[in-house]
């Protein structure tokens, strides 16, 4: 890392302010080239910023009138010594300055190069830079809360701290191989069963965690269906706020399906309107349904439309018997048209769902649709507990793999093999947890985690 790096840091386009980074052992000697302080002080002090202007040293022309940061190491998010030029914003600007800093000794610096020589230098692990990039592509406040506790290292402390356990089971291990004449070994083991079977329950949590992880990463992935004319379209344009639907009397309208996504109390929900099911012999509207059906296959939730301003047909009834065994909401809509020979809800009762009366059109309903969402992913009980949730895959991966590795060392003194073969599984397990971390990870996992940032970060 003898290069120093540098690059635009802030979104491309037109704003109120642009940052240019630096980072590298010749910062400061390409900053005394390209800056013009307003005070002439040639002084450098950590955690502090100059007035000045950027200039370009073959023509002595300034380019711009900026702020610049320092930070020296190893007190910079880098650990090297790092500039942060703060220009106005602007494509241009941005550009024309960053062009100078390449043209007097620094190099372009690859998508995520700042964040991964944090991870080189030993400021942060693996899993914290993962908590970075999760922490910028946050789509809700508790996605981005429990990216920000990733950061804060609360997942790589709880994997030290399991791996601690399994070196201590690995430390009584060794003293029975290395010490055999004092013969206490089925001590070890015993003592090693307890042990692994707390670890393999505090892996087990962790692996399970995903599952709501994944739902704050991507958010709730929520199918709407409802035959033609029920109102789905209408729904999603009151979910969303917008008239993002074609709304028609005609039925049929939604061939293809639309994605919004929508946040409730801070939970992204990633909402997907599809086509109305019902018998058709036309073939566009075939290949839509066939569509809506298998998104609603791999659906975290479904929400059923049915019309309650008439009584339920064949085409409501198949909908009712494809969510029967699923997650799912039934919306009992047009309840401002009154229709009093209906006998849908005692029908729709047997299928003990919840069961919602909404207008689409008046737009009341919506509040107790959300605390039934809420309710039946228990998000409340999330935000209020200090548990770890994993979510993202490579890190449940590992976990999984950790875990089997200790199913097989419990296996083994259950069958009273010699401990020496016990050790191999914890070995194992220990270094599955060790990828999280980045404390045993191969060169090409770092790079293809590290190109997944942005430039400049």
């Amino acid at each position: 890392m003898d290069k120093t790096i540098a690059a635009i840091s802030t979104a491309t386009g037109n704003g109120g302010i642009g940052i240019i980074r630096l980072s590298g052992k010749d910062t400061f000697d390409i900053i005394n080239k390209i800056f013009k302080p307003k005070n002439n002080s040639k002084e450098i002090k950590g955690y502090s910023m100059k007035y000045g202007n950027i200039i370009d040293p073959k023509s002595n022309e300034i380019i711009d009138e900026v702020l610049v940061s320092y930070f020296i190491s190893p007190k910079s998010y880098t650990t090297e010594d790092m500039c942060e030029i703060n220009s106005h914003g602007g494509m241009l600007i941005e550009k024309k300055i960053l062009e100078i800093c390449l043209e007097n000794g620094a190099d372009l610096a690859m998508p995520g190069e700042f964040t991964k020589r944090a991870f080189l230098n030993g400021r942060i692990d693996l899993s914290q830079a993962e908590g970075i990039i999760n922490l910028i592509n946050s789509k809700s406040e508790m996605e981005a809360k429990e990216s920000l506790n990733q950061l804060e290292g609360f997942l790589s402390q709880k994997i030290k701290e399991i791996e601690k356990e399994m070196l201590d089971i690995m430390v009584n291990i060794e003293v029975t191989i290395d010490y055999p004449e004092y013969d206490v070994e089925e001590v070890t083991n015993k003592e090693a069963l307890i042990k692994l079977k707390s670890i393999h329950s505090l892996l087990s949590d962790l692996e399970k965690s995903f599952e709501k992880g994944k739902i704050l990463r991507d958010g709730i992935k929520t199918v709407i269906l409802g035959k033609p004319n029920a109102g789905k379209s209408s729904f999603l344009n009151l979910m969303i706020k917008e008239d993002r639907a074609i709304v028609s009397d005609i039925a049929g309208t939604t061939r293809d399906s639309i994605e919004e996504y929508i946040n409730i109390d801070g939970i992204a929900l990633k909402l997907i309107d599809t086509a109305g099911i019902r018998e058709t012999d036309n073939v566009i509207e075939k290949i839509g349904i066939e569509k809506s059906m298998k998104l609603a296959n791999s659906a975290d939730l479904i929400i059923a439309i049915i019309d309650n301003s008439t009584n339920l047909d064949d085409n409501d009834r198949q909908i009712l018997e494809f969510i029967k065994d699923k997650k799912a909401i039934i919306i009992l809509n047009k309840v401002d048209i009154i229709n009093e020979n209906s006998k849908n809800e005692e029908e729709i009762n047997k299928l003990c769902k919840p069961t919602i009366k909404l207008s689409a059109k008046l737009g009341y309903g919506l509040e107790e649709l959300y605390n039934e969402i809420l309710k039946m992913f228990q998000f409340n009980e999330i935000s209020n507990s200090n548990k770890i949730l994993i979510t993202n895959e490579r890190h449940k991966n590992q976990i999984r793999k950790a875990k089997e590795g200790i199913e097989q060392a419990i296996e083994t003194i259950e069958k009273y093999m010699p401990v020496d073969i016990i050790s191999i599984y914890i070995k194992q397990a220990m270094s599955d947890l060790g990828e999280i971390t980045g404390e045993n990870v191969s060169d090409n996992i770092i790079n293809e985690i590290f190109s997944k940032f942005c430039l400049g970060k």
